[in-house]
């Protein structure tokens, strides 16, 4: 259970994992995700899943390589497998007519907004893409991101390609420039981009749609760590979330949260990081 089935690397520190899960691939459903372990005394990582595949019964996620979980799975390959994959989790994503609809993903982002993007294109919504990186060996998921939009527009801050900027100098550019007629817009992405992309959007009071990232643990709500501010109540984001109305999310409170444990998680790294070099 929980085998590795594939293992592709993206990029530098970017793998794709197949993971064999059959009950969570034949229910999975756009914006849930899972929570793994890699072994059985490891931490619990909450990865989105990019993609679900019944007939294999397999799901797909996305994982990039910063701490000591995430390189700990980085080291498994294909024929290994993780101690547990719970899911599906949280709240799926709100997919319905909308009209025309602006799909964000910045960074590692673009791997949650992809099946979003792909279950509105399929239900007729026009969906314009935007997504973008520091620079072009960096971009996730074009070509699929180009299967699921109606139309995709990229950005990469050193202009390597695409427009060079960030993505909300896209976005502004397709309200103020263009005068769009947008009727729904979803950013998955890093805190400060989806912050500025509701900012944005706030002007013209277009719907914004956000996939937040507080730390988590349980998953069910019982442990209170990824408690949001949204709309100046408490929320969380394993249960009632993790997409919430970007308007309403206090920013300023989920990014304070976010750098509480940073100096434990350098700490831990780099105990893990010397234990593996003096293994090899």
């Amino acid at each position: 259970m929980y085998e590795i089935v594939v293992k592709k690397s993206l990029g530098e520190g970017v793998n794709l994992y197949g993971i064999y899960a059959p009950d969570i691939a034949s229910k999975v459903l756009p914006g849930q995700f899972v929570i793994l372990r890699v072994s059985d005394k490891g931490e619990r990582v909450p990865i989105t899943v990019a993609n679900a595949d019944k007939k294999e019964k397999t799901i797909t996620i996305m994982v990039q390589t910063l701490g000591k979980t995430t390189h700990m799975l980085s080291e498994l390959n294909k024929g290994d497998s993780l101690s547990d994959v719970v899911g599906p989790l949280g709240v799926p994503t709100e997919i319905e007519k909308f009209g025309t609809v602006v799909c964000i993903g910045g960074g590692f982002g673009i791997a949650a907004v992809y099946p979003i993007a792909k279950a509105l294109r399929d239900l007729g919504n026009n969906v314009i893409s935007i997504i973008g990186a520091r620079s072009k060996n960096l971009l996730l998921m074009e070509n699929e991101m180009r299967s699921a939009s109606s139309e995709i527009l990229i950005a990469t801050n050193d202009g390597s390609y695409g427009t060079k900027g960030i993505v909300t100098d896209v976005l502004r550019r397709l309200i103020y420039e263009d005068n769009l007629p947008i009727n729904r817009v979803v950013a998955i992405g890093p805190v400060i981009m989806m912050k500025a992309v509701s900012d944005l959007t706030r002007e013209r009071h277009i719907k914004t749609m956000v996939s937040l990232n507080p730390i988590m643990i349980d998953g069910t709500g019982m442990c209170g760590a990824c408690r949001v501010l949204v709309d100046n109540k408490i929320k969380f984001a394993c249960v009632d979330g993790p997409d919430f109305d970007g308007h309403l999310v206090d920013f300023d409170n989920l990014m304070s949260r976010l750098k509480f444990y940073k100096e434990e998680e350098k700490a831990s790294y780099e105990c893990h990081m010397k234990e593996h070099h003096n293994k090899v």
